[in-house]
């Protein structure tokens, strides 16, 4: 009797259960999964880390950002962010968080600047492909896409190739866009660049509607990452090129290991430690 009177009880408690499941599950879907890769190489300054730090921060606060989210299919997003520098350096600033209004942004926004980062070593951009495609695997949400931004001021220079790890993560369906920092007065610029939107273009940038935007001055640096967030939490691409003209041709071979071979040509002139 006993057995039978717990039985109807057992079942109601059975379809609730599955019935929060259910609804844990469906929070737990988002329009898409982004992580915010940024460099804090030597070549970058203390004030043009603050000055990074303080644009992104702005931008995932931002009503635009807000509003884009608003618009998804899912109305929330899921999204973290990592500093890195060499191969060795990978740290977490904010971990996997759950963004649906204004107030989660917020939050997030006021753990980036609560951190702050410290320039290191050398510069990996395959190492923080590599990364951030691993964290990307384990996103605690279902998401409908996954995507990596990656800032950086110069090219590859360790760890392995960047096309290889670029190349890995688009196997996975993971959508690699950059924001390539073109801008004068930091250290290191011996290592650097002048048409680094090309090489990120070519050599880091891949995926469905991925795109390139460049910084040719820090000022421009809040609208660019606006926008960018923008774009990759609606999906879109941006309706005219924002990659800079230069002046060669993009039908050329581009060569995506200028980084190490400017590695190696200071390392023997400076005797640099390798």
């Amino acid at each position: 009797m006993w057995r039978a009177a717990l039985t109807p009880f057992m079942l109601f408690a059975a379809l609730l259960g599955a019935g929060l499941q259910s609804q844990v599950k469906a929070q737990e879907s988002v329009d898409v999964a982004l992580v915010l890769a940024i460099d804090v190489s030597r070549s970058m300054s203390q004030e043009e880390l603050e000055l990074q730090r303080r644009g992104y921060a702005a931008a995932i606060a931002s009503p635009e950002v807000i509003r884009a989210i608003e618009l998804g299919a899912r109305g929330r997003i899921a999204l973290m962010m990592f500093e890195w520098a060499n191969d060795n350096h990978l740290r977490v600033i904010v971990d996997w968080t759950l963004i649906d209004e204004a107030a989660d942004a917020q939050a997030f926004s006021d753990q980036v600047l609560e951190d702050r980062s410290f320039s290191q070593r050398r510069t990996s951009i395959s190492g923080a492909i590599i990364h951030a495609a691993e964290l990307l695997e384990e996103v605690p949400f279902q998401a409908d896409r996954h995507v990596i931004d990656i800032s950086g001021d110069g090219p590859n220079n360790h760890g392995r190739a960047v096309t290889i790890a670029r190349d890995a993560a688009l196997e996975k369906g993971i959508t690699i866009n950059g924001l390539p920092l073109m801008t004068t007065g930091g250290p290191g610029s011996q290592f650097n660049i002048p048409d680094l939107d090309v090489y990120y273009r070519k050599c880091v940038t891949g995926g469905p509607a991925s795109f390139v935007i460049p910084v040719t001055d820090w000022a421009q640096f809040p609208d660019a990452v606006r926008r960018k967030l923008t774009l990759e939490i609606g999906g879109f691409q941006p309706e005219r090129p924002v990659i800079q003209p230069v002046q060669f041709s993009f039908e050329e071979p581009y060569d995506c290991m200028i980084g190490e071979k400017i590695w190696d040509q200071l390392r023997e002139q400076f005797f640099l430690d390798p």
